[in-house]
């Protein structure tokens, strides 16, 4: 293991949220860290107002690295620990057959998915008209199905990957619990669903889906 992790890190985050993506990395690897929880962002002023003073976005994660510089962006996040451990466990290495297609899809789910929530969670932070919000809503969780099922296309078995277990796969575990929740997977992306229920038996994660998802 590399970096200097003497000090240790601090997650701040929400059980549930997208903290729980880098939460599970930090498990996965042993990496010490302490947790800051945040309140909820979309009613409490107070908690955005706290976290602001340590990432202006005010989202999580964030994460607070041993020498004290801020890291964001949860894709950001997993390809940083991956190099600061020197661990291909989660992430494929350069060079990797698998390299590319991690790549492409982690960006996806983040570029494209992951903002259907920052969008539809509170449609009054992007529509003013309060008539107009249900239908912003609907459409963005209509558009977050649809690139749910080309996420579907081109997923492997058992994992994401292939035979190979990766970050992919707990995103894919963090995500699914979240709208249309797993209901709708089961039925509409067999093969998510399945990779998300194989990812709940992990044991190395049994702990982080406890304090998260109870």
């Amino acid at each position: 293991m590399s970096g200097n992790i003497s000090g240790g890190y601090t997650l701040w985050g929400r059980p549930g949220w997208g903290s729980a993506l880098v939460e599970a990395q930090l498990d996965w690897y042993g990496l010490p860290f302490t947790y800051e929880p945040v309140g909820d962002l979309f009613k409490d002023p107070d908690a955005k107002a706290k976290l602001e003073k340590v990432n202006p976005l005010a989202q999580v994660p964030t994460l607070v690295l041993p020498d004290g510089s801020v890291m964001s962006e949860s894709a950001a996040i997993t390809l940083l620990l991956a190099d600061v451990t020197g661990s291909d466990s989660l992430v494929p290495a350069p060079g990797a057959k698998e390299r590319a297609a991690f790549l492409r899809w982690l960006v996806f789910l983040v570029a494209n998915i992951y903002p259907t929530f920052t969008y539809a969670d509170d449609p009054a932070r992007f529509v003013s008209v309060n008539n107009a919000r249900d239908p912003f809503r609907a459409a963005t969780d209509a558009y977050a199905q649809r690139l749910w099922r080309q996420v579907e296309s081109a997923a492997g078995a058992p994992w994401f990957l292939g035979e190979r277990f990766s970050a992919l796969d707990i995103y894919i575990g963090v995500m699914t619990r979240w709208r249309p929740r797993r209901g709708w997977f089961e039925t509409e992306t067999p093969k998510l669903f399945a990779i998300a229920r194989k990812a709940d038996q992990r044991p190395e994660l049994k702990d982080v889906w406890r304090r998260n998802f109870p």
